[in-house]
């Protein structure tokens, strides 16, 4: 089958639906979590990922880190694909307790090959709303450095395409920043 026809076969539907909870959530930039969801989905089908598990996650990968209603037993029960979806949006989900810095290390060190391709297209939504002006310049070097040191590596080793376009976006934020006359270190 080729990518069209999976996805054709695929019903996304109950996850979609699980994920407009994230509706309420506001993001920094502007807009809400369900968009960012939806956004990151929509990196992975321009990447031609169309692994339903991969995918089903994507549309939820922030739900547990971002609301508190909906239960790992709804997501688990929507189809049969809900064990592993609910695995890996687990494996992606940083505890409030964990450094976000000792959270991707783990993710790079030992996390699944889903999990590394997810957290790419996570990583690559995220550049694309990162906005001098919302964001301080510390916020947003902190933010390129970390990307630099665990995003980098990851998509390294799960897709060279996405290693070219976080570079892409790396470049061209580290660029903005250095017009602005702000530290890029």
């Amino acid at each position: 089958m080729n990518d069209l026809e999976i996805l054709q076969r695929m019903i996304l539907a109950p996850w979609i639906y699980k994920g407009t909870a994230l509706i309420g959530v506001a993001r920094r930039v502007g807009g809400n979590q369900f968009r960012h969801n939806m956004a990151t989905m929509a990196i992975l089908i321009d990447y031609h990922y169309t692994d339903p598990i991969l995918l089903k996650a994507s549309v939820i990968h922030d739900l547990f880190e971002d609301t508190s209603y909906v239960t790992h037993e709804e997501i688990r029960d929507l189809d049969t694909d809900g064990p592993n979806v609910i695995d890996l949006v687990l494996e992606v989900t940083r505890p409030k307790e964990i450094l976000k810095s000792t959270y991707l290390e783990k993710i790079l060190k030992a996390g699944t090959w889903n999990a590394k391709i997810l957290k790419c297209a996570d990583r690559i939504s995220n550049l694309t709303d990162l906005h001098y002006g919302i964001f301080t310049e510390d916020d947003m070097n902190g933010y390129l450095d970390e990307t630099e040191k665990f995003l980098l590596p990851m998509a390294e080793e799960v897709n060279d395409n996405m290693l070219t376009e976080l570079r892409d976006l790396l470049t061209r934020r580290r660029d903005l920043l250095q017009r602005l006359n702000v530290d890029t270190r």
